[in-house]
């Protein structure tokens, strides 16, 4: 086991085991991941462990491993901050069998709630973890958004989100859960609404829960690059992993312009030149 406040834990609402779990993986990965699966929550899962715990892949191996599970939705490593009057950190690596993408991850961590898990979210795809560095919404704006699925008739528009994203945030902060916040905002409708978000507004203010100045502070979560293990914003982490460990330059460099043959003879007979008028020495 590792030391008090480090180790695995699993993420919620993974689906049952089956002997596919790990099938679209290489065959380490999909090893190791096997064995990460079968752990305990709490049990240590550095690469040293992991290398003590089975005699095929070493040290190295099995960092790179633990980066080809992160990039494949399987894990990623937080930080996270316990009290609201000291500076107590613990440490966590997340661990879920079923892949997870980039924006479950992300509603994950900031919330605590893994949000619609009705199908399994399989990892972004390469080509979008590149091009895709929007920021996410946040847990109010996501919440609002989601009140037209569980109720066509409280359909916001994007404006309707915006606008109501500070009354619906006041709500998590005094403590609310999604399902709570939801239901609350759902059940009685009334037959016919004509403006959703007006309506919406007027529910977000009547109904707010009371301030719970005795109830123990929201935990806080800072996702970690899980191969340097850099604090980072999680719309700054694809696949789990920073910039830098990506290989991603920060901007793209100025395309080069070929020369003409013409232009190459022309600057080489520069050079001849120049050498021949040189001063010898």
């Amino acid at each position: 086991m590792a030391a008090p406040g480090y180790g695995k834990q699993s993420a919620p609402e993974q689906l049952p085991r089956s002997a596919s779990d790990f099938a679209h993986l290489p065959a380490r990965e999909a090893y190791l991941a096997s064995l990460i699966d079968h752990l305990p929550d709490g049990a240590a899962m550095d690469v040293k462990t992991l290398a003590t715990l089975q005699p095929h892949y070493g040290q190295m191996a099995c960092r790179t491993a633990l980066n080809r599970l992160s990039t494949a939705g399987h894990l990623r490593r937080v930080r996270e901050r316990l009290s609201s009057t000291d500076c107590r950190w613990v440490f966590h690596t997340y661990f879920s069998r079923t892949p997870r993408s980039d924006a479950w991850w992300s509603h994950f961590l900031a919330t605590g709630s893994p949000g619609d898990t009705s199908t399994p979210a399989a990892p972004d795809p390469p080509q979008e973890r590149r091009l895709n560095h929007t920021p996410l919404p946040s847990a109010a704006y996501a919440a609002l958004a989601g009140l037209g699925l569980a109720d066509p008739r409280l359909a916001l528009s994007a404006a309707d989100c915006t606008a109501l994203e500070p009354l619906a945030a006041e709500w998590f902060a005094r403590g609310a859960t999604l399902p709570l916040f939801t239901a609350a905002l759902t059940n009685g409708l009334p037959q016919d609404i004509h403006s959703p978000g007006a309506f919406t507004r007027r529910r977000l203010l009547d109904k707010l829960p009371p301030e719970r100045p005795h109830s123990q502070p929201l935990t806080t979560r800072i996702p970690e690059c899980t191969a340097c293990r850099t604090p980072c914003r999680p719309q700054a982490l694809l696949g789990g992993l920073c910039r830098a460990c990506r290989g991603t330059p920060a901007t793209n460099p100025p395309p080069r312009q070929a020369l003409s043959p013409t232009a190459v003879h022309r600057h080489a007979a520069r050079i001849r030149q120049a050498m021949a008028t040189a001063p010898r020495s």
